[in-house]
């Protein structure tokens, strides 16, 4: 198992990653360690997207490293590396997604005065409803954990961190046509949350 936390770096600049991919693929494993070093915060930081629980942070990015270790040699420089780990990391994401589906009901209790302010907005007038504002952005991160794996997914890569259509089909796999009937979907599946839980409300 990599330790993930406590890893010798080595100076800094001393090897890029192709030099040290070709060391580990001729033999030399340590080598792999300062792959993980450099590229282990924004592994978790892409991870975090998607589990809340620390542990389960963990054993995902443990996974990703895994994985990575056993397809090194898949790996064809046609871009870089760190591109080649966040499409394993994106996919890893999405089947911990399909392994682990919450559909947790939100209690009316845990709205706060502003989130419920927003829905009344957006009950009203959907589409001029402010997304930017702060009490949107908190329901948006609630409603993702009741969204289904593939909608989750979309809508992260595509609103929260702002990829494009293109993108997400090469970190995913998809074709770019199943991208936009996806985050069409997902886009709806949001909507009916978020009319779900205002109609909740008015009861």
């Amino acid at each position: 198992m990599f330790n993930l936390e406590s890893i010798d770096e080595k100076p800094a600049g001393m090897n890029n990653d192709p030099e040290l991919i070709a060391a580990v693929l001729n033999g030399d494993l340590a080598s792999f360690e300062p792959l993980i070093q450099r590229h282990q915060p924004r592994i978790f930081a892409a991870i975090r997207r998607y589990a809340r629980r620390e542990s389960e942070v963990e054993d995902i990015a443990q996974e990703v490293f895994v994985k990575a270790f056993q397809k090194l040699a898949s790996f064809r420089g046609e871009a870089p590396f760190e591109h080649w780990l966040m499409r394993l990391t994106v996919r890893t994401c999405y089947d911990f997604l399909r392994a682990h589906r919450r559909r947790r009901e939100l209690p009316l209790t845990d709205l706060t005065e502003t989130e419920a302010e927003w829905l009344e907005r957006f009950a009203v007038q959907p589409d001029s409803a402010e997304e930017t504002a702060a009490a949107a952005r908190e329901l948006v991160e609630r409603a993702l954990e009741h969204l289904s794996p593939a909608a989750r997914l979309v809508i992260t890569l595509l609103e929260i961190e702002d990829r494009s259509v293109k993108e997400i089909a090469q970190l995913t796999g998809w074709s770019v046509s199943l991208v936009k009937v996806r985050a069409f979907r997902a886009r709806n599946e949001m909507r009916k949350w978020l009319e779900k839980i205002q109609r909740e409300i008015r009861l």
